[in-house]
């Protein structure tokens, strides 16, 4: 038995042509988190690798601000 092969998904920034992510837009960071509020890699989340290091910029800084949690329980 082999292993599953994984399929490539493609990175949603480059998708719809968005330039920037933005910390203050909590509902769209979220796509990028588990629910227990770990931020998800770039394997499962599809994204490229330099939207993946703008990602989770924006989500340590609104971690920051206090607009999203650090942990969840």
């Amino acid at each position: 038995m082999g292993i599953p092969q994984q399929i490539k998904k493609s990175c949603v920034f480059c998708q719809e042509k968005i330039s920037y992510a933005d910390y203050k837009d909590t509902q769209f960071l979220r796509r990028f988190m588990s629910p227990h509020a770990k931020i998800l890699s770039r394997a499962r989340t599809g994204n490229c690798a330099s939207h993946q290091r703008m990602v989770v910029r924006a989500l340590k800084r609104a971690r920051h601000m206090a607009l999203l949690p650090f942990v969840s329980t």
